[in-house]
């Protein structure tokens, strides 16, 4: 793997933490397995819970017997919909979006299942393995309703309804059009169309879901350990749910490993965990095996889009429309909604191009599967195929080069802020500049050359290119989630320091692998003064700031960055006006650098340390006026966010008997602004990438016509492995943002790009046959069947 950095103005001055390679501060415990993880909690006398799941896709419950299952010995409770009626109110997930319909978020299934592995009957056991016997005891009788597995059959006139109340399947729906489209497709020089599909995916993280509620009797109180990546969102959900206050319910995400947003919703998990605990008045625990985890967490992706592009004959793109069907599965996720996948997929059809005219379609479906939910890139995975693939379809129709059509339909440098059709506004980014870098870095030119030559021979050698912008560390004025009522866009900071000069910096966010530990610590060192190793970042607890909602979207270190940017500046001035007493020296004189204030210009200084004791412990040092508590709070909100931008060049070798594909290079050009770690960032880029490869060549969640999974275990559900993922080179544009601080967010860019590159570059390399790359994964099975089906063609047209 290589990384570089294009050469900075020199103007700009590196701060000398921001911008350094600095190893992960979380890395001695986790490497050394010194990590605390949910399933790790040990409560005293804890209670483990098991859960009966719907073996039926679509039915009504007639009957549930838990009699054999309650007399068995070490079981505790055995708790049912209706066992638990009164102890909650349902959680919704409210939008403002019109043609929506929030479903209902049950703890257990009431009434009727909807999916396969939807839970119906929690059992409670002295141990894990007792729960589990247990629940193969009950009894259960469904009335069957009618499976629906595919998104087209559910919104067919005769198709079951899953949820009667919305009188439809369709779930939400929505529009988004600029000028007329049709009259441009029309005057276009060339249009091109296609079906495009990006099958369902599983998220898969290392470490499944996992909950440990721990009740407190003498105050009533709950904590909740969760694997979850928004623990302030569930804190709040659950308060509202439970009718508890919000100091009597607390949520704690320790260490988590991974969850590449399948962690970042509420689950009736959760809730039930919580009504059980303190129904019972005992704390509780639960991991879910694989199995459970691939079948019953949120899922990904499932898009079915039908778009067409058009082209004036300079090659300049015009027009786009699409007509997007999602399957968004039996229900809406709080807080996201289903609206969030499938919505974004159209919000970012049009890409970083200057495209005239638009309409962009949606609609959301309900079927028999798990829902729907927050993944690397959401939306944009599928958005930057689509456009990417009729980008080159344009380029083939026009004899255009790939990377040259780009270049006249990017947005340059001198057109930021730039709106797109759908409405979004891209802030000043490097589009050009990343497209013309990975051009550079690949060496373009040469690999067409090469291309020639291995053609020459035979060989099925294919170039991918894929551009594509990103919103990231979203403010107020533009929800996470469309029409979302939640306040996402603002981060607080507090930052305090104790009387032995140690600093303490707390957060809402919740690190799930990011090193958000280190990255922010670093920007506090900078911009504090502080001393790198006297700081200890605090994240993922709901106690820890007054409200906070957790880490997605690309957001932390914009929000969280610019939130601590800010707090350390307000505690910096107040660390100057006690220094400049203690130092009798004018304030402005006075410097703050690696944990001491300095009179400038000469060798005077105090330490934090002493600075803290002169505070909190010796107070004849300090009139009473100047003993200001060292601490600092500041809530950071973008309003907009900023951009994020890449280009991806992939570079395949198809084998023409096993028709596996071999990534000979990769490419990736990326622009995420002031970059705070290099090392954390090519890590991110790294694992992006990676997983846009699994869900470019391997990754299907597999369902029949009867909705249930066929692909349930790491056995068919295939993943790569280290000997699929190449190496990488990664370049770094780093143009300054307008966020404080200039960051862009970029944990998810390298799973938004690599799926189009990789399937381009399948496509340039089976152009020889005429086949076209429409659907992905595109697996050895679908190749053999495109190279076949062309083979056909092209015998019939020789007779």
């Amino acid at each position: 793997m290589s990384s570089d950095r294009l050469a900075q103005p020199a103007d700009v001055l590196r701060p000398r933490h921001v911008g350094a390679p600095i190893k992960r501060t979380e890395d001695p415990r986790l490497l050394t397995g010194r990590g605390e993880y949910t399933a790790d909690r040990k409560p005293d006398r804890a209670l483990h819970v098991a859960f009966r799941r719907s073996e039926q896709p679509h039915a009504k419950i007639i009957r549930i017997d838990t009699t054999a299952a309650s007399a068995t010995p070490g079981v505790v409770a055995v708790l049912t919909a209706d066992s638990i009626a009164g102890d909650f109110k349902p959680v919704i997930p409210f939008s403002r979006m019109s043609s929506y319909y929030a479903t209902p978020i049950m703890p257990l299934a009431s009434g009727k299942v909807r999916y396969v592995g939807e839970a119906v009957v929690a059992v409670i056991a002295t141990s894990r393995y007792l729960a589990e016997d247990a629940v193969e005891l009950i009894e259960i009788d469904y009335e069957p309703l009618g499976a629906i597995s595919r998104a087209g059959a559910a919104v067919a006139s005769d198709a079951p309804l899953l949820h009667e109340e919305a009188g439809t399947n369709v779930l939400i729906a929505r529009e988004f059009k600029k000028s007329d489209v049709d009259a441009d497709l029309s005057a276009a020089a060339v249009r091109v169309s296609g079906r495009f599909e990006m099958t369902r995916k599983a998220p898969l993280a290392m470490e499944p879901r996992s909950y440990t509620a721990e009740y407190d009797a003498r105050r009533s109180a709950l904590t909740l350990y969760t694997s979850s990546n928004i623990p302030g969102i569930v804190r709040d959900a659950l308060s509202e749910s439970l009718g508890i206050p919000g100091n009597r319910m607390r949520v704690v995400a320790p260490d988590v490993g991974g969850s590449f947003g399948s962690k970042g919703s509420l689950y009736p998990e959760e809730m039930l965990m919580c009504i059980a605990a303190r129904k019972l008045g005992r704390s509780l625990k639960w991991t879910a095996d694989r199995l459970e985890d691939v079948s019953s967490s949120s899922q990904a992706f499932a898009e079915i889009v039908d778009a067409e592009m058009g082209f004036d004959s300079n090659g300049v793109a015009i027009a786009l429309k699409a007509d997007v069907i999602g399957d968004i599965g039996a229900y809406s996720i709080y807080p996201w909604t289903c609206g969030l996948e499938p919505v974004q997929v159209v919000s970012f059809l049009p890409g970083p191009y200057k495209i005239g005219s638009y309409r962009g379609a949606v609609r959301g479906v309900a079927t028999c599967k798990p829902p729907t939910g927050p993944y690397r890139g959401v939306g944009r995975p599928i958005s930057t195929f689509v456009t990417e693939r009729l980008m080159d379809l344009g380029a083939k129709a026009l004899g255009l080069d790939p990377l040259e059509i780009r270049r006249r339909n990017l947005v340059r440098p001198n057109e930021f802020p730039y709106r797109i059709a759908s409405g979004i506004i891209w802030d000043k980014t490097g589009f050009i500049e990343c497209l013309e870098a990975a051009g550079q870095t690949a060496a373009y030119d040469r690999l067409r050359a090469q291309q020639t030559e291995a053609r020459k021979q035979g060989k099925l050698f294919g170039i991918g290119i894929a551009s594509y912008a990103e919103l990231t560390g979203i403010g107020s004025r533009i929800p996470a989630a469309p029409g979302m009522p939640i306040n996402t866009g603002s981060e607080t900071a507090k930052i305090s320091i104790d009387s032995t000069g140690a600093i303490t910096a707390a957060f809402g966010v919740a690190s799930h692998g990011q090193g958000l530990e280190t990255t922010l610590a670093q920007i506090i060192a900078d911009d504090l003064g502080a001393s790198f190793d006297d700081i200890r970042v605090v994240q993922g607890d709901s106690d820890a700031v007054p409200m906070s909602t957790g880490t997605y979207a690309s957001r932390s270190a914009v929000l969280g960055g610019g939130a601590a940017k800010h707090a350390s500046a307000l505690l910096q001035n107040k660390i100057k006006r006690v220094a400049s007493h203690l130092l009798e020296a004018n304030n402005d004189d006075i410097e703050v650098s690696g944990g001491k204030a300095m009179v400038s210009g000469t060798d005077r200084f105090v330490t934090f340390k002493q600075i803290a004791k002169a505070v909190y412990s010796d107070t004849r040092t300090l009139p009473v006026d100047a003993r200001e508590e060292l601490t600092a709070s500041y809530t950071y909100d973008p309003i907009n966010g900023t951009t994020a931008a890449a280009t991806h060049i992939a570079v395949v070798e198809i084998d023409p008997v096993t028709c596996f594909v071999h990534i000979l290079k990769y490419v990736v050009a990326e622009d995420c602004g002031q970059i705070i770690n290099p090392m954390i960032v090519d890590g991110q880029v790294h694992g992006g990438v990676a997983q846009g490869i699994g869900a470019a060549l391997f990754e299907e969640l597999v369902y029949d016509d009867d909705a249930q999974l066929l692909t349930a275990s790491l056995v068919d559900y295939v993943i790569p492995s280290a000997l699929e993922v190449p190496n990488m080179d990664v370049v770094h544009v780093e143009s300054q943002s307008a966020v404080a601080g200039g960051f862009r967010g970029m944990g998810e860019g390298g799973a938004i790009g690599a799926p189009a590159a990789i399937a381009n570059a399948i496509a340039d390399a089976l152009s020889p046959f005429g086949a076209d790359v429409s659907i992905l994964p595109m697996t050895p099975e679908r190749i053999f069947q495109l190279i076949k089906q062309s083979k056909s063609k092209a015998e019939e047209k020789s007779r």
